[in-house]
């Protein structure tokens, strides 16, 4: 199921029932009228649903059980809360507030401290921002968040912000292959100084490199540039650079 993994918290998600719209709108009027049995099993048959939306929160290094769990809180909100009179999809009800509830529990959870009037500020910012999307079906601007809250579009902005969690160095941005490069290759060093290069006792290992890697450490670690600006001066492509300066820097290790 998600990432070859069947079973989450427990349960096989190879096995999850699908309920029909005609099935889900007939155990919604029965939740309303009480049925204890009829919201369980709408719980059950919206299970699929919850996975869908997790995946759309991968690659932060949390754990997938919690995120499911976390998502099936913001299902029975959705249960609990979804009026059958109004002429909505449960499931376009639904999906803003399992991704509500995640954000919220990334934001929570989040290893950069944030403050809490920004952090109450984020939570209204994406209540409203669920409202008007359930309202106009579109996804609404800063502007309209920003005025539903009577505050600067700026603070919305950051605010949000707040709630996206940090990209690692270490997060690969492209692969070619076995070329893969990361973050950190994207950085450039505008600091000539004490630069690691000039300090190298073994001066031989880098005179036996060819010119073109000569070239590539010295507009990478001289320079500061970055590989993309290095692949445009000497005319190869990005991988072609990653690949050239892991070779030469293996040479000078060994």
């Amino acid at each position: 199921m998600y990432n070859n993994k069947v079973f989450i918290c427990g349960v096989d998600t190879s096995k999850l029932p699908l309920l029909k719209e005609s099935e889900k709108e007939a155990l919604l009027k029965k939740v309303r009228a009480g049925d204890i049995k009829a919201r369980d099993e709408l719980i059950n048959g919206n299970l699929r649903l919850v996975l869908s939306v997790i995946q759309r929160f991968t690659g932060r290094g949390e754990n997938i059980d919690d995120l499911f769990q976390v998502g099936c809180i913001g299902l029975i909100k959705a249960i609990d809360n979804f009026d059958v009179s109004q002429n909505v999809r449960f499931s376009t009800y639904a999906v803003p507030m399992i991704i509500g509830e995640i954000r919220r529990y990334l934001r929570d959870n989040n290893s950069i401290r944030v403050s809490r009037s920004i952090k109450d500020t984020a939570y209204r910012a994406m209540q409203v921002k669920e409202q008007l999307s359930r309202e106009k079906q579109t996804e609404p601007t800063v502007e309209e968040i920003a005025e539903k809250l009577d505050i600067s579009p700026g603070e919305v902005v950051i605010a949000l912000e707040s709630t996206v969690s940090p990209m690692s160095l270490y997060d690969p941005v492209y692969s070619d292959g076995g070329d893969t490069i990361y973050v950190l290759d994207q950085v450039g060093d505008n600091n000539d100084d004490n630069n690691w290069l000039d300090e190298i006792a073994l001066k031989e290992a880098i005179n036996g490199l060819s010119e073109r890697e000569k070239l590539i450490l010295s507009l990478r670690f001289m320079q500061g540039k970055t590989q993309m600006e290095v692949s445009k001066e000497i005319g190869i492509s990005q991988a072609q650079v990653s690949r050239l300066e892991k070779g030469a820097l293996d040479k000078i290790k060994n």
